[in-house]
């Protein structure tokens, strides 16, 4: 008898779940072959023992992250076998509803992904969530050899490191990334890796697989005991393809290795016993799979609206306020901290006395201990920290110190954030909001001046918002963080922080402000008909004022202001509601104008039916520092009184 053999007698209930694991993934190649699978499917056949070892470590709270490769990981943990294959299958009893398909599942510990390393951060921020909530919970997040080439790892290894992160990463290193031999694309050791940031290492293989779930329970056990996080690799092979049928492997190497593979030795040895633990584990997935086919085909809608036209608004007097915008955005954080223990505040910079770039959060951090929390420079990383502690919980706010550098986060708002809701069959929700400081007329030059918002405008789950000065900060903030329960952008122009409310409204003019949770505001002529609509957000509400001024004090021509602070999704009824009695419509802002808000308002409105004429822009170009060359290239009041004369024709 082999030691295989008898550790198969101590490990009884650990080897039926691979060799499920085996005849289930087997078992959906069939099923793509015949047709019935949509999509791909990546097999982790050959690298079970990897997942029964670490999942047989785990507790009921902790929590497991993974990847494309995931089926196995899944159902060591979750031993749900109709959930994962009615939602490979697309059907409405599957764990997502039919939504995520093969790399994208969700269960009550689990979540997976197929953006490598995509889920690291999150992982860590989860991780830190569970410490603070079950000091005795760690996180999991399981990647391939791989994923050693991306960036976002490495920041999530420091993440982790520095901020005593109770996770488990799990490095499965099966010598080839897709097709590319990890040998010529992966520099220095793993090892290596684990000691530059301070994480403990342990090592593993499949081969040995008996030793691998002591090496597991270890690993889990010394990250639960020391609240730090620790790096666990582990040697194995994968027998299958990448996906389907995309394999360059040489057949003989793929053959000797398929000789030492754990379950064909276990087979080798007592092939009887496996035929049985075979029997069993295909009874069970024969019955998953009649009734999967039964099921109905996915309903779940993940259809999200990008405007809205809804009943006529209700307006009133826009309320003056006192104080800075800069002190009334940190008085608002500072209630939101009071208010709900739930509330975290994340970012480069943000504890005191620092407090922040532009001084949002100072002295928060001594107000609230331990809610305010300092983070590497690793934008990806923090907006990724935040989803986890959102995902567990929180009420995460992330700060960006500057907007430009959203660019960077881009991977983890649009592939993760923004996606979990719909993607996860709306099984997960995530309350995060980024606060964003954008734009320029600050000199910064550049890489510190643009306003990138466009961007992450029509993202699927993605609130984008943009404040301006006829709206309070106070309240705005504070409803916003209150009702979170799907990611918000925040476009926080920095001309803004400086700037108090104006007193009241200019002779001959009334600001309104709408009735809903994100106001939009309207600046009318009072006695006169506007000839012409300017639309607006964030600090170009400024210019947009004085040029109305200027157009009416100098030129005659009365003109109507309509400000979103919702960019998207963008209720349209009040622009459309002023172009049909203006039949103008001038849109200005202060980013790129191609392709950008300004461009979706005008064809929105002309898909609404109003005939109009129509004039918009931005500007075109890098951000000089110079001032006099910045000032040349941005919009400005002197711009839009131009723009309003050209298109009324006077």
């Amino acid at each position: 008898m082999t030691v295989d053999a008898r550790a198969w007698d101590d490990h009884e209930p650990d080897v039926a779940r691979a060799i499920l694991i085996r005849e289930f993934e087997t078992r959906l190649l069939e099923l793509f072959s015949e047709g019935e699978l949509n999509g791909t499917v990546h097999t982790c056949i050959g690298q079970e023992m990897a997942a029964v070892a670490v999942a047989r470590a785990l507790g009921p709270d902790d929590m497991v992250f993974s990847n494309h490769r995931g089926h196995g990981h899944y159902l060591a943990l979750e031993d749900d076998v109709a959930g994962l294959l009615a939602e490979v299958m697309g059907r409405s009893t599957g764990v997502c509803g039919g939504v995520g398909g093969s790399q994208h599942l969700a269960g009550p510990r689990f979540l997976s992904n197929g953006v490598q390393a995509g889920m690291t951060p999150i992982a860590v921020g989860h991780a830190i969530a569970r410490r603070r909530q079950r000091p005795d919970a760690i996180s999991v997040v399981f990647i391939g050899d791989g994923t050693l080439g991306e960036g976002l790892l490495y920041e999530s290894l420091n993440l982790a490191s520095v901020m005593g992160a109770p996770v488990l990463f799990v490095l499965e290193d099966n010598g080839v990334a897709q097709s590319t031999d990890t040998s010529t694309t992966t520099g220095g050791s793993i090892e290596g890796r684990a000691e530059a940031f301070g994480l403990a290492f342990h090592q593993g293989s499949t081969a040995q697989w008996p030793q691998l779930f002591t090496t597991a329970s270890g690993a889990v056990d010394a990250v639960r005991r020391q609240g730090r996080p620790a790096l666990l690799a582990i040697s194995t092979y994968r027998l299958m393809a990448h996906s389907k049928g995309d394999d360059n492997r040489d057949p003989d190497v793929v053959a000797g290795h398929r000789q030492r593979d754990p379950l064909e030795l276990l087979r080798t040895e007592d092939a009887a016993r496996y035929e049985r633990e075979s029997a069993v584990a295909r009874a069970v997935i024969d019955e998953a799979l009649a009734a999967a086919r039964l099921a109905p085909a996915s309903t779940y809608d993940p259809v999200r609206p990008v405007a809205a036209t809804a009943d006529p608004v209700t307006w009133r007097p826009a309320t003056r306020f006192p104080g800075r915008h800069v002190d009334r955005l940190h008085q608002a954080l500072a209630a939101a901290l009071s208010d709900d223990p739930r509330v975290l505040l994340l970012g480069e910079d943000v504890e005191g006395p620092y407090g922040g770039a532009f001084k949002v959060t100072r002295d928060l951090s001594a107000s609230f201990p331990g809610r305010v929390l300092n983070m590497p420079i690793s934008e990806a990383a923090i907006v990724g920290c935040g989803t986890g502690l959102a995902m567990a919980g929180y009420r995460s706010v992330v700060e960006i110190m500057f907007g430009d550098f959203l660019t960077l986060t881009m991977d983890q708002v649009l592939q993760h954030a923004a996606k979990f809701e719909d993607m996860f069959g709306g099984t997960v929700q995530v309350p995060l909001m980024i606060r964003a400081p954008m734009g320029a007329r600050r000199g910064y030059g550049p890489t510190h001046s643009q306003s990138v918002e466009k961007f992450f405008l029509g993202i699927p789950g993605l609130t984008v918002v943009a404040p301006n000065l006829r709206v309070d900060p106070g309240p705005l903030y504070a409803g916003m963080i209150a009702r979170l329960d799907s990611p918000v952008l925040v476009v926080e122009n920095k001309t803004l922080y400086t700037r108090f409310a104006p007193d009241d409204d200019a002779t001959g003019f009334r600001a309104l402000v709408s009735s809903d949770d994100l106001p939009t505001v309207r600046i009318d002529p009072v006695g006169a008909d506007a000839v012409a609509t300017v639309v607006c957000y964030g600090g170009m509400l400024e210019e947009a004022e004085e040029a109305q001024r200027r157009l009416f004090d100098l030129h005659e021509i009365a003109v109507e202001i309509v400000c979103p602070t919702s960019l998207y999704p963008v209720d349209l009824t009040p622009i459309v509601e002023s172009v049909r009695r203006t039949a103008r419509l001038v849109v200005v802002e202060e980013g790129p104008s191609f392709a950008a808000f300004g461009a979706e308002v005008m064809a929105q409105v002309a898909e609404a039916g109003i005939p109009f004429a129509g004039r918009r822009r931005g500007y075109s170009g890098v951000i000089p520092a110079s001032a006099a060359r910045e000032g040349d290239l941005l919009v400005d009041a002197a711009d839009i009184v131009r723009l309003v004369r050209d298109l009324v024709g006077r």
